[in-house]
């Protein structure tokens, strides 16, 4: 046996989608009604999102919980069963809200908390289980495939939402939402059970963690190790460059182009076509070459460079530039990169000191997360304050974007000194070493 067949990929793709069914559903439905049939401060939401990030920086402590026990299906299970409560409850504390405020922004930071802590428990072992499972010439195709059907699952579950909450009322929507939480816990258990113990492999060894050490003493041995430090300044980078773009890239259309709402709109759902297309494309051609994931990751980083670059340009003329071009080009690039990182995730955390992948994982997790949170946050920032001090919106825009590319440059120099081995295939005295 060579890794998990196409049938479990899929399976754990399926618990990813659950993941990102629930938490889409605090980012579409529940920070709508906060914003527009409560009238309530953005500043809210933001903030409660803000509590889900802060959460990511426990992802090592988990990794290093599962490193311990040896066993990942523990944790993804009692990850999600953590997500569905949290989000559940986020559902009842906007109920709450409109009732009574104080008491439901309460509700709402314990409901956070415990998304943040779900993700991070869940998330953390999902990766390092697909990382130990899934053969070397798969494992690209597995990152594209769980990350696929993640956006799968965001576009589905907005969907039946958007059907079934019309005629709105709050009622509705709590049962909307915990019904869907319920129903991704459960999708998620299905699928990871008995995944671990029925497709034993080489790596299993590998995963178990010789000796009971202290949190904080695995994490500084973890620390210790190059590339993996390495890694986690490229994930920084790269991941704070790729989220300041989310809030900004729409307004930007507008402002500048004059696009409508609507045309906007258009414009995000051509990025997320170029997103799926570099994904797809990277996640076969890593099936076919190992190199193909580091190789990726710096082309992925240096052409969004040259896409954002192209949009600090446009500005200037915005009369015949094309723009859907251009955003195309930048998803295509974007989605060529994600998926490439992941991949070489996935090759690198079963580099250096035996049973830490889940602290490595977790390490790499926590810059992730928290890195595309402040990206997000500072993008909008950093236009709000060289709007004022330039008192030019389109040089505000240009200006991140400017930033953005910088960043993108940095990090796609940085993916060239992280040394990624290809790693070879198991053989069957691995195997039977695994075994017995």
């Amino acid at each position: 046996m060579n890794g998990l067949p196409w049938t479990a990929i899929f399976r754990l793709g399926l618990v990813q989608m659950s993941l990102g069914s629930i938490f889409v559903l605090m980012t579409s439905v529940v920070n709508r009604i906060i914003a527009v049939e409560l009238a309530l401060p953005a500043l809210l939401t933001g903030g409660l999102l803000a509590i889900h990030y802060l959460m990511q920086m426990m992802r090592p402590h988990f990794g290093h919980g599962s490193d311990t026990g040896g066993r990942r299906t523990p944790w993804i299970i009692g990850g999600m069963l953590v997500l569905a409560i949290g989000g559940t409850l986020a559902a009842a504390a906007t109920w709450l809200l409109s009732i009574n405020t104080m008491a439901g922004i309460a509700l709402a930071i314990i409901a956070f908390v415990l998304i943040g802590a779900g993700v991070g428990a869940g998330g953390t072992s999902l990766l390092v289980l697909i990382a130990a499972k899934v053969a070397p010439e798969r494992r690209a195709a597995a990152a594209c495939i769980t990350w696929v059907m993640m956006i799968a699952g965001f576009i589905v579950t907005t969907v039946i939402a958007g059907q079934l909450l019309e005629p709105f009322t709050m009622q509705r929507m709590f049962m909307l939402v915990a019904g869907i939480c319920v129903g991704a816990f459960l999708l998620a258990t299905l699928s990871v059970g008995h995944i671990e113990r029925d497709y034993p492999n080489a790596m299993d060894a590998q995963s178990r963690a010789e000796d009971d050490v202290p949190f904080m003493q695995a994490l500084t041995a973890v620390m210790r190790e190059r590339d993996t430090r390495l890694f986690a300044v490229f994930v920084t980078i790269s991941m704070f460059a790729y989220g300041a773009q989310d809030l900004v890239l729409e307004p930007f259309a507008g402002a500048v182009f004059g696009m409508s709402v609507g045309e906007s709109t258009s414009l995000s759902a051509v990025h997320h076509q170029g997103v799926l297309v570099g994904m797809l494309a990277i996640g076969a051609l890593g099936s076919r070459w190992l190199s193909a994931l580091r190789h990726g990751a710096v082309f992925g980083c240096l052409a969004s460079a040259v896409c954002l670059a192209g949009l600090v340009a446009s500005a200037a003329r915005a009369e015949w530039w094309p723009l859907q071009l251009n955003i195309l080009s930048m998803g295509l690039a974007n989605g060529i990169f994600a998926v490439a990182a992941i991949g070489s995730m996935m090759n690198l955390v079963n580099q250096g000191a035996r049973g830490r992948q889940g602290v490595r994982m977790g390490v790499w997790g926590a810059a992730q997360a928290i890195a595309m949170g402040a990206g997000t946050i500072m993008g909008t920032a950093m236009v709000d304050l060289t709007r004022a001090l330039s008192h030019d919106l389109q040089f505000a825009y240009t200006t991140v974007f400017g930033i953005q590319a910088f960043l993108f440059i940095v990090a796609g120099l940085l993916a060239t000194r992280i040394q990624t081995p290809a790693p070879q295939r198991e053989s069957v005295a691995s195997l039977s070493v695994a075994k017995s």
